[in-house]
């Protein structure tokens, strides 16, 4: 039996990791991205000591990150813990704020872990805001497509940003040749 068919049938959920993450329009020239985490504990468990845990929220943790312009810099952002397992997590609230200023291009992933990873920061925090990165750049792409543009705008913001990003907007693909062309998207 394959792994999908094992959980398909029976398969019993000891825990649910879900993030949910939005984009709103902004001041002039900026979106501001709305990221969401939850961890969710679905059995009992035991902690170390013996002590037994009840299934729960382990994580609930939200970022707010406003990005600014073509170049989708980081102008500010803004970290809430609602439920936290211990703390000492409210300590590693104000890492996020080494990114402001930083433009989310390639790249930005493994600067990001640089800068917040490990010691230096959350590993819930590092893993939510790397899934909001990508989305930053759809919602910021949605945003500025809700009037025509121009195709300098198309070539700066999309073209550069999406290109070798994954197999469809390979370099040297049809689809990054028919941007560049103007045709856009089929």
């Amino acid at each position: 039996m394959n792994v999908k068919d094992r959980v398909k049938n029976g398969g019993k959920a000891v825990h649910n990791r879900k993030i949910d993450i939005a984009t709103y329009e902004g001041a002039a020239d900026s979106v501001i991205v709305q990221g969401i985490l939850h961890d969710e504990r679905l059995v009992e468990t035991y902690r170390p000591n013996g002590a037994i845990q009840p299934p729960g929220t382990i994580h609930h943790m939200m970022i707010w990150m406003e990005v600014k312009g073509p170049n989708l810099v980081i102008e500010d952002i803004e970290v809430e813990m609602p439920t936290i397992p211990l703390q000492e997590c409210l300590e590693t609230q104000g890492c996020l704020d080494r990114l402001k200023g930083m433009p989310i291009v390639s790249g930005f992933t493994a600067k990001a872990k640089d800068l917040i990873g490990g010691v230096n920061g959350c590993c819930h925090l590092l893993a939510l805001l790397t899934a909001m990165a990508p989305a930053a750049v759809q919602g910021a792409w949605s945003a500025v497509i809700q009037q025509p543009i121009e195709q300098e705008m198309v070539l700066d913001m999309a073209v550069d940003r999406v290109k070798n990003t994954c197999w469809v907007w390979r370099e040297d693909g049809p689809l990054i040749k028919e941007w560049k062309e103007g045709i856009g998207p089929r």
